[in-house]
Parts: C-alpha cells; sequence; structure tokens
C-alpha cells in the first residue's frame, strides 16, 4: 500500500463506522423489527467506537456522545420494550448539542472550536466561528423538528427509514453549507 492509499482506505473505515451501524440497524429492523434493529444498533456503535479507539487510539467526544445516547435510549427501548425511546433520541441528543453550542456562546466560550478547532486544517477568526457555530446550532434544531414531525406522523419502518436516509440527507446538506462558508471564507483570508 502506498502512502497515497493511505487517507482513502481511512475515509473509507471511517465511514465504515460512523454509518454501518445505521445501515444495519435499517436491514435488521426490515426483517425482525424494531427491537432487535435497536439491539443490533446498539452492540454495532459500541463495536464501532471499539474499533475507532483500536485503529486511531482516540475517541472524538462527539461520537463518545453519540455512542452513549445510543446505549442509553437503546436501553430503554429495550427494557421496556417502548419504541418511543430510540425515535426521540435523535431530538433530544439534536437539542441537547445545540443548547450546549448556545450556552458555551453566551458564557464566552466557542465549543465547537474546542471540538474541532484541532480537527480544521485552517485557521478561522473568532467572529467565523461564531457564524459556524450557529450554522451548527440550526442544523441541529432543524434535525430535532425534521425527527419530532417523523416520529409522530411516520410508521416505525417509516421512521427508520426517515432516520437512516432523511435524517442523514439533512446532516448533508447542511454539510455543504458549512463547506461552502469554509470556502468563503478560506479564499477571504487568502
Amino acid at each position: 500500500m502506498t502512502s497515497s492509499d493511505q487517507p482513502s482506505s481511512s475515509h473509507g473505515l471511517k465511514m465504515a463506522l460512523e454509518y454501518g451501524p445505521l445501515i444495519l440497524f435499517f436491514v435488521v429492523n426490515s426483517f425482525y423489527g424494531i427491537y432487535t434493529g435497536t439491539a443490533v444498533l446498539v452492540a454495532a456503535t459500541v463495536l464501532s467506537l471499539s474499533i475507532s479507539w483500536v485503529k486511531t487510539r482516540t475517541i472524538p467526544k462527539i461520537l463518545a456522545f453519540g455512542c452513549a445516547a445510543v446505549v442509553f435510549f437503546g436501553a430503554l427501548t429495550l427494557i421496556f420494550q417502548d419504541e418511543t425511546f430510540i425515535k426521540i433520541k435523535p431530538t433530544v441528543v439534536s437539542l441537547i448539542i445545540a443548547a450546549g453550542l448556545i450556552l458555551g456562546m453566551m458564557i464566552g466560550r466557542n465549543p465547537l472550536k474546542a471540538i474541532l478547532g484541532d480537527q480544521m486544517q485552517m485557521h478561522l477568526p473568532d467572529a467565523a466561528w461564531r457564524r459556524l457555530t450557529w450554522l451548527w446550532v440550526v442544523m441541529f434544531v432543524t434535525i430535532a423538528l425534521a425527527n419530532e414531525i417523523a416520529w409522530r406522523v411516520l410508521s416505525t419502518d417509516g421512521w427508520v427509514t426517515f432516520k437512516v436516509f432523511g435524517l442523514t440527507g439533512i446532516s448533508l446538506v447542511f454539510g455543504v453549507a458549512i463547506a461552502v462558508f469554509l470556502s468563503r471564507h478560506q479564499s477571504s483570508s487568502e
């Protein structure tokens, strides 16, 4: 393997670890139902985080938080045999993240910069970090609202499909907006 192969295989592994549990959740739910799907989601998420640790010796804070949320809400779903818990997880997690970002900015800190600052290849001034943080807040509130509507109006199978593909789609749309923001900032700072 050449050094040029490394980033693409690393990126492929990252994508598999990030989206693999969701795809398994979708497939298993389709054949065996929400409770078996939830059990597989919990196990696959913990396994994914473990593999990430073994490969990189680091666990990103946001992934650790997401894993803890999946385990918590998944366990509640399985213990009480109530699918509402797994259905509200995206809403609760998204609102907690949005509130944490807002609270951090209110006290004069920028949690997004603290979490992502070291991972980004470019330096952003504080004003740009604030605008970027607000974009993330809007994204998480949008995800929460979309999830609230979806789990209340769709069948369980419909919600699982929406969770896997709809919420991922919303994240991708905001990902493009974030990329455009960063590219504009990069070209204006050069």
